[in-house]
């Protein structure tokens, strides 16, 4: 499994332009809010979930939004979800609560997680995510981040909170 050090050299050696803030650990949006500092770009909230099917699910969203899982669940067609317990998320992500973020996705080699990426976040400029740790957040244009998910083999679906529909899907 990829530690934040083995993330962070693997983003330098494929050249990205990023920028990597360091900070207290921050475990909540609120805790973001409070402690994070002047970054730009959209923050997230992301949220790793589980059907009763054992299929777990990456929900990234802009730090705002406001998630109904049995909403969301129902038009995603994910089955009944629920928050998947810490044992799955350090056994199939690598990362421990507070650190959740996509590029845990890279962790996930036989591909068992399912990324949803919400559209307000898909539409910003910049996001910003924690390089596997939440004592950093890395700063990315949000076509880089496409880029490098993509580049790394993982599958990102956009949807729309508003719209309540997958927009795209990349491959």
């Amino acid at each position: 499994m990829l530690g934040s050090q083995d993330f962070i050299k693997l983003f330098n050696r494929k050249n990205y332009d990023y920028d990597f803030h360091e900070h207290q650990a921050l475990f909540t949006v609120d805790d973001s809010n409070k402690f994070r500092g002047e970054i730009k770009g959209s923050h997230s909230k992301n949220l790793f979930l589980k059907n009763k099917k054992n299929k777990f699910f990456l929900i990234s969203c802009e730090e705002l939004t406001d998630i109904n899982l049995k909403r969301v669940s129902k038009f995603l067609g994910l089955g009944n979800v629920s928050f998947a317990k810490e044992e799955y998320l350090i056994n199939l992500l690598g990362v421990k609560p507070g650190s959740v973020s996509p590029f845990a996705l890279l962790n996930d080699i036989e591909n068992n997680t399912e990324f949803y990426l919400e559209e307000k976040l898909y539409n910003s400029k910049f996001v910003n995510f924690h390089p596997l740790t939440n004592t950093a957040t890395i700063t990315i244009s949000c076509n880089s981040f496409i880029e490098f998910m993509i580049e790394n083999n993982k599958k990102i679906h956009i949807f729309s909170m508003v719209e309540e529909v997958i927009i795209k899907t990349y491959e």
